[in-house]
């Protein structure tokens, strides 16, 4: 039996926690086990929902949009993560170098990350404006020819957010600068007596140390990829042509406003198990690759 003493320290550990525990119960785990019950409902929000079972999913399977924006978002996952990994990776072995003034270097690459996406989201819109944008007035100075129309041709929409995305990589590349840091001076040096290019230390040496940092952005990028909604929000609506209609876009317009909460819920718990196939995928995939301390995982 527990003394007095150790119930009364019990009992102020779940007063001192009870912030968290009334907000994770309320604001997490509620919605989290609601949101089941919604998926197997018409609900529109005002009316009470009426049980339909399996028919939301049913539906979803039907649905071509679903199938699109499936499509966008896989096709922006291939081409972003790949890109912002190779791009991170390269930032942070330039910013490991020992020149003069590499604060500052790392502080310039660091701010985009901190700027708020809606900010910057406004400002890319103005870059790759078809018309007066900064970036087609550049290719017409040097090339003398009109530059694309961006997010306004469906051929180029998705490729112009994956060539944004690489702008805020400071983040990923401030974890790899750290990781960087931690690799063995020892094995530089022995691959130098070797003969070994830099390139060749890169790829033999480097990745493989900080290879579990990759596989933590990867699995990080992915996520974010399948929740990718604010930028295709504010930039396109979805346009052109649903070309941008990304998932998480298509989620968003059918719970808030076609008022489809069952429907969006039950579009939830299909991105939660595409995400969650796909994360494991990546980490069964990772045992090859990923070195940790002598072991390959």
């Amino acid at each position: 039996m527990a003394s007095a003493a150790v119930k009364k320290r019990r009992i102020q550990g779940l007063l001192f926690i009870s912030p968290w525990l009334i907000g994770f119960l309320a604001f997490t785990l509620y919605p989290f086990i609601s949101s089941i019950y919604y998926s197997m409902t018409a609900y529109d929000v005002i009316s009470p929902p009426e049980f339909i079972g399996l028919e939301n999913y049913v539906n979803m399977a039907e649905d071509p949009l679903v199938r699109k924006a499936l499509y966008n978002t896989f096709y922006y996952a291939v081409f972003a993560i790949p890109l912002s990994t190779i791009w991170g990776i390269c930032v942070a072995l330039l910013l490991n170098l020992k020149v003069r003034g590499m604060t500052l270097y790392r502080t310039l690459f660091y701010i985009p990350s901190i700027v708020p996406v809606v900010a910057s989201s406004m400002v890319w819109l103005w870059l790759l404006n078809p018309q007066y944008g900064i970036i087609n007035g550049l290719i017409y100075l040097f090339f003398n020819h009109p530059g694309p129309g961006w997010f306004a041709d469906p051929k180029l929409s998705k490729m112009s957010l994956v060539f944004m995305s690489l702008w805020g990589i400071g983040q990923t590349a401030l974890i790899y600068l750290a990781s960087l840091q931690d690799v063995p001076e020892s094995l530089y040096e022995s691959a130098d007596l070797d003969g070994a290019t830099t390139l060749q230390k890169v790829i033999h040496i480097t990745v493989p140390m900080i290879s579990p940092v990759i596989l933590f952005n990867v699995i990080m990028g992915l996520i974010g990829t399948f929740q990718y909604f604010t930028q295709a929000y504010i930039m396109t609506g979805g346009g052109p042509a649903d070309s941008t209609l990304f998932y998480a876009l298509y989620l968003y317009n059918n719970a808030f406003n076609f008022f489809k909460m069952g429907y969006a819920s039950a579009m939830a718990w299909l991105m939660f198990l595409v995400i969650f196939v796909m994360t494991a995928l990546t980490f069964k995939a990772s045992s090859r690759f990923v070195y940790y301390g002598g072991e390959t995982r």
